[in-house]
């Protein structure tokens, strides 16, 4: 477990802070007229993903958050839960609040392959690409003189999911989200 510097402590890294793991959404080290050099964070609680801020000074260090993965297949959502199993091993299922993890979850499909963030051997939150491709089940068409309004239209996603995307999209085809914005990329071409 690496020990980092205050000004180490940068974006994507996962920490220790109170004996607790958090993941740094955000740093920016600065320094105000004649003071020592400080670092601005925002930090997110892996497991209860709550956001906040935190400023590291010079003298500061903190460790390294140790930190395994694993592979999971996503299983279902009910009653407040995210369910998820090991891949390969299906006898080993967790559930994680239906809050901590909604924002990643409205973007998988039951089945989808999932990386599971363990904190000392315990799963901590789950990891998704950053690109997904989906298939559209519900689109309503377009309709000529449409295009005066932005051109913009809301699609329904194979996950419950809706998103924004260009008019030209109908029902059955297959496009790519950005997972973190939530916005449309591109259309992925059928085979």
């Amino acid at each position: 477990m690496a020990i980092l510097s205050y000004n180490e402590i940068t974006q994507k890294k996962v920490i220790e802070y109170n004996n607790e793991p958090y993941e740094v959404l955000s740093s920016h080290v600065f320094r105000m007229q004649q003071r020592k050099p400080v670092n601005q964070t925002k930090l997110r609680h892996l497991v209860s993903g709550k956001v906040t801020e935190i400023s590291f000074h010079q003298s500061e260090t903190v460790p390294e958050a140790d930190i395994s993965k694993m592979q999971a297949q996503y299983l279902y959502t009910n009653r407040g839960e995210s369910w998820f199993a090991e891949e390969g091993n299906a006898k080993n299922r967790f559930a994680f609040p239906e809050a901590s993890v909604a924002d990643k979850v409205k973007w998988l499909k039951i089945g989808s392959t999932v990386e599971v963030m363990l904190y000392k051997d315990n799963p901590a939150t789950i990891d998704i690409p950053i690109k997904i491709e989906l298939q559209v089940v519900e689109a309503p068409p377009a309709i000529k003189g449409d295009t005066a309004t932005g051109g913009n239209k809301l699609v329904k996603l194979e996950s419950g999911a809706a998103v924004l995307t260009p008019l030209f999209i109908n029902e059955g085809d297959v496009i790519r989200i950005n997972s973190e914005t939530g916005e449309y990329v591109e259309r992925v071409n059928k085979a």
